[in-house]
């Protein structure tokens, strides 16, 4: 009896230190596309290097992920397609064909359904992913950006032809509100209560605000006057990123023209000086946990990873050729 509790205990042991090596800790990783390449970059934001450079065919446009960080989905332009990367090995795993040139995609937190704006299609497209396949078409003029504010059930595009964020309700497959935003809507971000929309528009430097219910706009927020525009990969799009923070108290600007980075305080409606960063800062993103916002750099080909606290930029790392859209997620262990 004795030999065997012992054997008992080496054996839990064992398990618990099998359990401990496996089951470590997730890694926050920034994803990044190259969008004159055919591959991302992926920056393991711990040591803040390159880890990764993923092939996924030429002109990659736009990223999402869901909530539990074990696929990443990404559009590529040139094949016509979504691609299904499993994360904690960086393979692509499936292939789901679309009806067009695919641009900005959004997941839903549980990764049920993808939105996939078709840009020479005048449609969106919800992929559902347990079908592996686009389960419905809606109409929408010029669509560019989709957008996810934490919901199961609702969805965003933008419409560039009709100057307008539309919203998806995804339990019956059709448009629940139609947001006029007063200009060609650019990258846009919805509140997490679905009320607010701040969206970039063509040709200001700053953005606007929308009330959803209301279905207009309540608000137009002008950066500080910028040096004439020169950035190649956006013309006439003086303001190209912009992202709430994960606790919706702080909207991040770009100025691409100025070369940094404008913070607004969503409760005392104020901007804050710039931070500066690289040439021609395109997209904004956040790491779940809130501590980092990464911008990618188009021009400088390279991202500038910022302390949110400080505001500091605490790395500038190289990637590929053209960067925009960037995204992090938490990987958890395999």
């Amino acid at each position: 009896m004795r030999n065997w509790v012992v054997l008992a205990a080496l054996t839990a042991g064992a398990g618990l230190a099998a359990g401990a090596s496996t089951g470590g800790g997730s890694k926050m990783l920034l994803y990044v596309d190259n969008s004159l390449g055919d591959d991302l970059s992926v920056i393991d934001l711990a040591s803040m290097k390159v880890t990764n450079t993923i092939v996924v065919g030429r002109e990659p446009h736009g990223l999402c992920a869901p909530a539990d960080g074990r696929r990443l989905f990404v559009t590529i332009e040139s094949e016509r397609n979504l691609k299904v990367i499993d994360t904690a090995t960086g393979k692509i795993v499936q292939t789901i064909a679309v009806g067009g040139r695919p641009n900005e995609c959004a997941s839903t937190p549980d990764g049920r359904y993808i939105g996939v704006p078709i840009r020479d299609g005048n449609k969106v497209e919800i992929v559902d992913t347990h079908a592996g396949k686009v389960v419905k078409e809606l109409p929408v003029k010029v669509p560019h950006n989709c957008y996810n504010a934490g919901s199961n059930r609702k969805m965003y595009v933008s419409s560039m032809g009709g100057h307008e964020i539309d919203e998806i309700d995804l339990g019956t497959m059709t448009y629940s509100a139609r947001v006029p935003v007063g200009g060609i809507p650019r990258p846009y971000a919805v509140t997490g209560d679905g009320k607010t929309v701040y969206s970039a528009v063509t040709g200001l430097h700053g953005f606007v605000v929308a009330d959803v219910g209301e279905q207009k706009v309540t608000g137009r927020v002008e950066l500080p006057a910028a040096p004439p525009l020169d950035c190649p990969l956006e013309v006439n799009t003086p303001t190209h990123g912009l992202a709430l923070t994960p606790d919706g108290r702080e909207l991040w600007v770009t100025s691409l023209a100025d070369g940094g980075v404008y913070r607004y305080d969503v409760e005392k409606k104020t901007t804050s000086a710039m931070m500066r960063v690289g040439k021609c800062p395109n997209w904004i993103a956040f790491s779940p946990d809130g501590k980092y916002g990464v911008v990618s750099n188009s021009d400088d080909n390279d991202c500038s990873i910022l302390d949110a606290a400080s505001g500091r930029e605490a790395a500038r790392v190289k990637v590929g050729k053209g960067p925009k859209r960037v995204l992090v997620v938490k990987v958890p262990a395999a």
